[in-house]
């Protein structure tokens, strides 16, 4: 008789590969992509090594649905405040940087594997791909910010390019190098205003002159 899988043994094997995931995802946070190793995900999940294999056909495949998972989070997290959020295409704008931002500092090295560690290719591959989706977000508040004549006319995808290069690039040292609250404050100020202005809003959320 062919082996038939039962919904019980189903649900554990889901329940073992969320955990790999989840504690993949801890290992990379912490050692990077070059540090997290099979055996080091397998020894935090309280696994053998094999085990890890039965699940994921290499460190390759489990590396990708880490980046995907953390990865997709965060666009999420993004799209609700520039699609769904409060207040007009600026205002969301400006809140979207902030939230990403801000979001980034409270898992830093999460945030750095994501954004910049060194990784193989095909994690590379992903990251390109979750720049474009960003990119996608970024382009259609800013094109709903020029159709409300809140932002001048330009090409929202060419903005769109220029503000998740920018936004990534000026939290890179940041999250590799942590400062003082303080500083990651008037860095999330800086950033969110330099991203008001590479759009072209006139004044700042608030109605204050962005001088």
């Amino acid at each position: 008789m062919a082996y038939r899988e039962t919904p019980a043994v189903r649900m554990r094997l889901d329940a073992a590969r969320e955990r790999l995931v989840e504690e993949a995802t801890a290992v990379v946070a912490e050692v990077g992509w070059a540090g997290a190793s099979v055996g080091a995900v397998a020894a935090a999940a309280g696994m053998s090594a094999g085990s890890v294999y039965q699940h994921f056909a290499s460190k390759t495949a489990l590396a990708v649905e880490v980046f995907r998972r953390a990865a997709g989070r965060e666009v999420e997290v993004l799209g609700a405040v520039l699609r769904d959020g409060s207040g007009d295409a600026v205002a969301r704008l400006a809140c979207g940087v902030e939230v990403f931002a801000r979001r980034a500092f409270e898992r830093r090295g999460l945030a750095y594997a994501l954004l910049a560690a060194p990784a193989d290719e095909s994690v590379g591959a992903e990251r390109l791909e979750f720049r474009r989706r960003y990119r996608a977000l970024f382009a259609a508040v800013v094109q709903e910010g020029i159709a409300a004549g809140l932002l001048p006319p330009q090409d929202p995808e060419i903005t769109a390019a220029a503000l998740t290069g920018a936004v990534g690039e000026v939290l890179v040292d940041p999250l590799a190098v942590p400062g003082s609250d303080a500083a990651a404050e008037a860095l999330l100020a800086g950033l969110t205003a330099m991203a008001l202005r590479c759009a072209g809003a006139r004044t700042l959320p608030g109605g204050n002159d962005d001088a």
